[in-house]
Parts: structure tokens; C-alpha cells; sequence
């Protein structure tokens, strides 16, 4: 499937400032860029550097002024999908040593206080089956609403609170997988069918030794949507992070059939 994407930021710099952003389509085997063209103001410095695990570009800028990015490009996605539920878990002595840091606890991710809730919930199921579970679960008894959490929300709020958005969802997926010893990571995507529209984030497991998307929300699906890049949480994978002052003006992300 082919996607067109179209993001557009919109910020005031009042004073020099550092800013890592993180916006563009990976360029990966599961992905392929067909077009993409990126325009930024003028700056004092520009540079880029390899994306958590090596998965797509973050971007240094130094500036001050009107800060204006304009993003455009066309992915073709030709992701290996599965049904998640028939699939197996790696067993934690066998996990390759790149996915040890997604079995751990993280700044969102607090799966440790979560091991008795997914033992009680879901521990009749083992491997991919117990993934589907969790999806499903997150699904029917956490509402996704606008504006129900804050930058300093995390996993065990969502779960209390029973509400939140993309990133709260993802969040909860990634600290239950965790909690049953299944590497999980943040994964920031393009994403066909979200509503809003906006930047989406979702989970990735590791089964049968592959990486695999999934969704609870419920709103998109692996074959719609482009891979931004990954991280242990949203911390490591912010569009923007700002070292300095940077004010909101405004923003906004299209996504939709080439």
C-alpha cells in the first residue's frame, strides 16, 4: 500500500535554542520511500544523526526565529504481517541482546508494578496469544479521548484512569508485553485512518524473532502505516525535543492514500 503524507510545524524560538527532531518516513527494508522533501527555516547549524536502533533520522538544528517544517512524501509499505495470537514467545534466555532494554522497565513503561495485574489478567495465555489478549483488552476498557493526559502520564495511570490517547494506549501495551518478559518498544508512525489526525504511536512485540506492530487503538493497522522510528518510550521518539525555549503556534500531519 502506497501512503501520502503531508506534516507541517509551526513554532516561535524566541532565543537560540537546540531542537532534535524526528518526522521522516525510516528508510527501511519493511518501507520504501518512493519521494520525500523536507524544508526548514534558515538555521545556525544542521546536522543528522541515526534514529534509535538505527531506525530512521533524528535532526539537530540550532536556531532562533520562526521555526516552519514543512514535510512531505509518499511510502510504499510492504511490512511482514501475521495473525499475533498463533505466534510464539522467545524465551528470555534466548532474546537477542538488542531487545534486553525493551523487557525493562522505562520512563512510561513502569512494567515492573504491572507483573501481578498481567498474571491475573492474562496468565492462562503464553506468547502471541496473551499479545492479542492484552490488545484486546486495552481496546474495550481504555477510551481513547483528547486532552485525558498529560506529557507525565504514564502506563499505570492510563491503566487506572482508563482513558487517554495514542501514546497512552501504546504505552499500556508495551508495559503489559513487558511485564510478561515479551520485549515491546514505542513505535512513532504515520498512520492511515487515525482520527485526529496527528502523529500515532503504537507498540512493537517481539515473537518468533521478529518485530511486529500492534495497534490498540484500534484505528490503523501494520500495512497502514509508515515507520517514523522506535524507542523505549515516547521520550526517545518526540518529534520534537526542545533545549531551549520553543513556543506552539501550530501543527498538523495528513495522511492518506497515493
Amino acid at each position: 500500500m502506497k501512503l501520502a503524507i503531508s506534516t507541517e510545524l509551526d513554532y516561535d524560538v524566541p532565543e537560540d535554542a537546540d531542537l532534535l527532531l524526528q518526522l521522516e518516513a525510516a528508510i527501511i527494508p519493511e518501507q520504501r520511500v518512493i519521494s520525500a522533501h523536507i524544508d526548514l527555516p534558515p538555521v545556525q547549524h544542521f546536522a543528522r544523526i541515526p534514529g534509535h536502533d538505527t531506525i530512521g533520522d533524528r535532526l539537530w538544528v540550532r536556531m532562533q526565529g520562526h521555526l516552519r517544517v514543512r514535510y512531505n512524501a509518499v511510502v510504499e509499505i510492504n511490512r511482514l504481517t501475521a495473525d499475533i495470537a498463533s505466534l510464539r514467545a522467545v524465551p528470555p534466555h534466548r532474546l537477542p541482546g538488542e531487545t534486553i532494554e525493551y523487557i525493562l522497565p522505562s520512563r512510561y513503561c513502569d512494567s515492573d508494578e504491572f507483573q501481578p495485574i498481567v498474571a491475573e489478567l492474562f496468565g492462562h495465555l503464553d506468547g502471541g496469544a496473551r499479545i492479542a489478549a492484552m490488545q484486546d483488552w486495552i481496546y474495550r476498557h481504555i477510551t481513547y479521548e483528547a486532552g485525558s493526559s498529560t506529557s507525565s502520564t504514564e502506563a499505570m495511570d492510563t491503566y487506572n484512569g482508563r482513558r487517554g490517547v495514542c501514546r497512552d494506549f501504546a504505552h499500556l501495551m508495551i508495559t503489559m508485553a513487558r511485564a510478561s518478559a515479551i520485549p515491546a518498544r514505542f513505535c512513532s508512525v504515520y498512520g492511515l485512518g487515525v482520527e485526529p489526525q496527528d502523529f500515532h504511536a503504537v507498540a512493537e512485540v517481539f515473537l518468533d524473532n521478529t518485530w511486529y506492530m500492534v495497534d490498540a487503538t484500534g484505528m490503523s493497522s501494520p500495512d497502514m502505516m509508515a515507520k517514523i522510528g522506535v524507542g523505549r518510550d515516547a521520550a526517545d521518539v518526540s518529534f520534537l525535543t526542545s533545549f531551549g525555549d520553543v513556543q506552539y503556534r501550530n501543527q498538523s500531519v495528513k495522511v492518506f492514500p497515493a
